[in-house]
C-alpha cells in the first residue's frame, strides 16, 4: 500500500514536471520565433536605412555639384567680361601709343632744321597737308583714360564654406523617435471597428520636416487573440500593420470580431528610422462567437461553416435555380460545427420548420450579431428562442419562447416582427444587413437595419431561460456574420 502511494506520488510529481517542461518548451518556441522575426526585421531595416543613407549622400553630392557648377559659371562669366574690357582698353592704348610715337618722330625731325626759312616752309607745308591727320592722331592719346577698366581682383567671388563644412562634419543620424503611449481609455471597439488613440513621447509630433528628428508618421500593429495579455502563443494570428498614419489616432475598419481580444501597439517613425513599439494594449471586443448547430438543422438545410443553403430533398439537380450552386466560401477562423448528414440522426426540426439554431447560449450580458441574406430567398426569420420551447414543427415567432424578425418575398415584399403567434407589420424596405442586439439582463431584443442605421423593432420582456440564436429559411442562400459591441 505504501509502495503504491509512493508510486502515485512520483507519478504526480512527474506529471507536474512534464507540465512545467511543456509550458517552458512553448515559451522557448515563442521566444525563438520572436528572435527569428526580430533578426529578419533587423536585416530588412538595416538594408532600408543603408539605402536611404546612400540616397541622401547622392542627393548631397548632386546638390554640391549643382552649386559648384553655378559658382564656376559665375566666375567664368566675370572673367570673360573683364578680359573683354581689358582687351578693348589694351587695343585703344596701343593705337594711342602708335599715334604719339609718330607725332613725336615728326616733331623731332622738324627740330633738326636750322634754316629759319626752310623751317617755316616745312612747317607750313606739313600743316596744310597733315593738320587734320595731326588732330586725329593726337585725339586718342588725350581721350584715353589711364585708369584700368577692370582689376584682377576676384574677391567678390571668394567663397568660404567653413560654416557649411562644420555642419557637414556634425552630420549624424536623426534621433530615433521614442515610443508613444497608447491611451487605453480612448480605445473604443464597436461596429466591427476599433478606434485607437495615443500620445507622442515628449516633444515628438508628426510634422513632415525631413530635417528634424521629430516624428514623421506612425505605424500601428494589431492582432487577434483569446487571451487577455499581449503574449503571443503558437498558432495565434500574426501582427497586421497600418502604416503612414499622420495623426495621433486611427480607426481600424473592416474587422471581424471573432476573438475576445485585440492586441494593439504603436510606434513612431521619422525619415530615417522607426522607434520602439509602445506597450501593447489589449482591447476587449466582447464578441459573441457562435456557429450554426448542424445537429439542430432541418434535414433540407445544408450547414457549411457560417453559411446555410436550402436543398430540398429530391429536387437538387432538377431545379435550375439550385443546380451547381455551392455555398459562399467563408473566411471565418472559428472551427465550424460538423455538417449535418441526412439519415444519421433524428431531425430536430421537420415539416415546414426550416430552422437551424446557434451552438452557443446566452444567459446574461449583451450580445450582437448580423445576418446578410444572399440570393434566391423567398422568406426568412431571424431572432432568438429558448431551445426547449421549439417543437419539431414549430416556426420562429409562433411560440411564447421565440422572438424574430420575418421577411418575405412570396407574393409581395413584407417585413414584420413576430412573437407568440402575433405579427406586427413594419413599414420599411427589406434590409441587406440585419443587426440583432440582445441585452439579456435588461430583457431587450433589438433588430436594426445596419446600412441605414434604423431601429426596425424592439421587444421588451424578461428572459427566464438561456437563449440561442435561431434562423428559419425557405428558398434561401444566406450567411450570418456577427460581432458584439457594448453600446451603439
Amino acid at each position: 500500500m505504501v509502495k503504491n502511494l509512493t508510486i502515485v506520488g512520483q507519478q504526480e510529481a512527474l506529471r507536474r514536471i512534464i507540465s512545467t517542461l511543456t509550458s517552458k518548451n512553448e515559451d522557448l518556441q515563442n521566444f525563438l520565433e520572436t528572435v527569428d522575426n526580430t533578426l529578419t526585421g533587423l536585416q530588412d531595416e538595416s538594408w532600408k536605412v543603408m539605402s536611404e543613407l546612400e540616397a541622401e549622400l547622392e542627393l548631397l553630392r548632386s546638390t554640391l555639384e549643382e552649386k559648384g557648377a553655378e559658382l564656376r559659371a559665375a566666375i567664368k562669366e566675370e572673367q570673360q567680361r573683364k578680359e573683354a574690357e581689358l582687351q578693348n582698353q589694351l587695343s585703344e592704348g596701343k593705337f594711342a601709343l602708335l599715334s604719339c610715337e609718330e607725332l613725336l618722330e615728326f616733331a623731332n625731325q622738324t627740330l633738326t632744321i636750322t634754316n629759319e626759312e626752310e623751317f617755316l616752309k616745312v612747317t607750313k607745308k606739313r600743316s596744310k597737308t597733315q593738320n587734320q591727320r595731326h588732330e586725329v592722331t593726337m585725339a586718342p592719346a588725350f581721350r584715353l583714360s589711364t585708369r584700368l577698366a577692370a582689376s584682377e581682383n576676384m574677391s567678390q567671388f571668394t567663397v568660404d564654406f567653413s560654416v557649411e563644412r562644420a555642419e557637414l562634419q556634425r552630420l549624424h543620424f536623426l534621433p530615433v523617435p521614442r515610443a508613444p503611449e497608447v491611451d487605453a481609455s480612448s480605445c473604443v471597439a464597436r461596429d466591427n471597428t476599433i478606434t485607437v488613440a495615443w500620445r507622442p513621447a515628449g516633444e515628438d509630433a508628426p510634422d513632415g520636416n525631413s530635417g528634424s528628428g521629430r516624428v514623421g508618421c506612425y505605424e500601428v500593429e494589431y492582432r487577434k487573440t483569446n487571451r487577455d495579455n499581449a503574449l503571443r502563443t503558437a498558432g495565434e494570428a500574426c501582427w497586421e500593420k497600418i502604416q503612414d498614419i499622420r495623426e495621433t489616432q486611427v480607426t481600424i475598419t473592416d474587422l471581424k470580431f471573432d476573438s475576445q481580444f485585440i492586441v494593439i501597439r504603436v510606434r513612431a517613425r521619422n525619415k530615417t528610422a522607426a522607434g520602439e513599439f509602445s506597450e501593447p494594449v489589449v482591447v476587449e471586443t466582447r464578441a459573441f462567437n457562435f456557429s450554426f448547430d448542424a445537429a439542430s438543422a432541418h434535414p433540407e438545410l445544408k450547414v457549411q461553416s457560417d453559411t446555410v443553403t436550402w436543398e430540398p430533398q429530391g429536387v437538387k439537380g432538377h431545379d435550375p435555380r439550385l443546380k451547381g450552386k455551392d455555398p459562399k466560401p467563408s473566411s471565418r477562423s472559428a472551427t465550424p460545427s460538423p455538417n449535418k448528414t441526412a439519415g444519421s440522426r433524428a431531425a430536430r426540426f421537420a415539416g415546414e420548420s426550416y430552422t437551424v439554431l446557434g451552438d452557443q447560449e446566452m444567459n446574461g450580458s449583451c450580445h450582437y450579431w448580423e445576418l446578410r441574406p444572399l440570393a434566391d430567398w423567398k422568406s426568412f426569420s431571424v431572432g432568438v428562442a429558448y431551445r426547449a420551447s421549439l417543437g419539431r414543427f414549430d416556426q420562429l415567432g409562433k411560440s411564447s419562447g421565440s422572438w424574430c424578425l420575418h421577411g418575405s418575398q412570396w407574393l409581395q415584399t413584407t417585413l414584420s416582427a413576430k412573437h407568440n403567434n402575433r405579427a406586427k407589420a413594419l413599414e420599411w424596405p427589406l434590409p441587406q444587413r440585419i443587426g440583432i442586439y440582445c441585452d439579456y439582463d435588461n430583457g431587450d431584443l433589438l433588430f436594426i437595419d445596419v446600412d441605414r442605421l434604423r431601429l426596425l423593432h424592439s421587444f421588451r420582456t424578461k428572459f427566464t431561460h438561456p437563449l440561442v440564436p435561431a434562423f428559419t429559411v425557405k428558398f434561401l442562400n444566406w450567411s450570418e456574420s456577427f460581432y458584439f459591441e457594448e453600446h451603439f
